[in-house]
């Protein structure tokens, strides 16, 4: 059964609220028309935003792509107990000018995803008795699919933004909670070893002290899947209000984390059993920071290569020996 129609206004209102914002599309656009990579990511990382008959549509296309893929517009509006017109909402709050190109852009993906074979079993919920090599098997083609929808909604353009400002940076604070932290130590780590002067921080009076002392010039980074993670947000709006450049990592571009962050970086997730999105949000945050850390390396070459030299040699004695040489 349909819901009733919304006028006119409210359903300009409702769309309107939900556009994506600067920064979240941009890396999906060619010549004004959007591109059709990543429509599911879109979808997942917009859920928090749809309610009502759009979230109902959201849900629908998310447990079955191929089959909303198929559909007509009356078939999709009946199966998620919405209306055409709901559709058409919807396709218009992810970017889309009409139903036509939103399945297009499923069917597009789905494509890709049964050919490279990373849709077996990664709906599939994982059993006490399943044998470690279908185990393996879902592990793979969930991170597979959530590499690739990140990449999807990664804006470059961002990243270089980051970059730049990081390498002009004389202090980069770091924050994160909980896994977020273990994914904000590893970036500390690369960019220390290049020379860049850089804290991580967990504990929220220290790092609320180390942002409290960030001048304009300096970058603070925050590091979230959801965004809504108080004691990242309250430290990097400390370091905003000192003048700091923010950059947020998460998947949700609506996010508080999002919206307080002057770069914002969007990673995409593949939940499976026992690895629900905050876990399984790690290994994509590490590629989008494997990058950034590159293009920063990037853009101080001359000062990475001789730091990566000097370090090499301090540890170079400690290592193990073999055959009569150190390797």
């Amino acid at each position: 059964m349909s819901e009733p129609e919304m006028d006119g206004a409210a359903s300009t209102a409702v769309v309107d609220s939900l556009v994506p914002r600067a920064g979240f599309t941009s890396s999906h656009n060619n010549g004004g028309q959007l591109n059709s990579d990543g429509v599911l990511a879109r979808v997942r990382s917009m859920l928090p935003e749809f309610t009502g008959a759009l979230r109902r549509v959201a849900e629908h296309v998310l447990t079955d792509p191929a089959a909303a893929s198929r559909a007509t517009i009356v078939e999709l509006a009946e199966r998620s107990g919405t209306s055409p017109a709901t559709i058409t909402r919807f396709c218009r709050a992810l970017g889309f000018d009409g139903y036509a190109d939103l399945r297009l852009g499923i069917a597009a993906e789905t494509g890709r995803a049964r050919s490279a074979g990373w849709t077996v079993d990664i709906g599939r919920e994982i059993q006490p008795n399943d044998p470690l090599e279908r185990v393996l098997g879902q592990i793979m083609a969930a991170d597979t699919q959530a590499m690739h929808d990140t990449a999807a909604l990664l804006d470059l353009a961002e990243v270089a933004r980051a970059a730049t400002a990081i390498a002009a940076s004389a202090r980069v604070n770091i924050f994160g909670a909980s896994g977020s932290a273990l994914v904000g130590e590893e970036m500390q780590f690369s960019l220390h070893r290049i020379g860049v002067p850089v804290w991580a921080w967990t504990d929220v009076h220290n790092g609320l002290a180390s942002a409290a002392l960030s001048r304009p010039g300096d970058v603070a980074l925050g590091i979230s899947h959801s965004g809504e993670t108080g004691e990242t947000i309250e430290m990097l709006a400390e370091a905003s209000s000192r003048g700091a450049t923010t950059i947020a990592l998460t998947s949700f571009p609506r996010s508080p984390l999002a919206e307080l962050a002057d770069i914002t970086l969007l990673t995409a997730t593949q939940a499976t059993t026992f690895r629900p999105d905050a876990l399984s949000a790690r290994h994509p945050q590490l590629v989008v920071l494997d990058l950034l850390y590159v293009a920063v390396a990037q853009r101080t070459h001359e000062r990475s290569h001789a730091a990566f030299q000097r370090t090499a040699q301090a540890v170079h004695g400690h290592k193990a020996v073999k055959d009569g040489s150190t390797t």
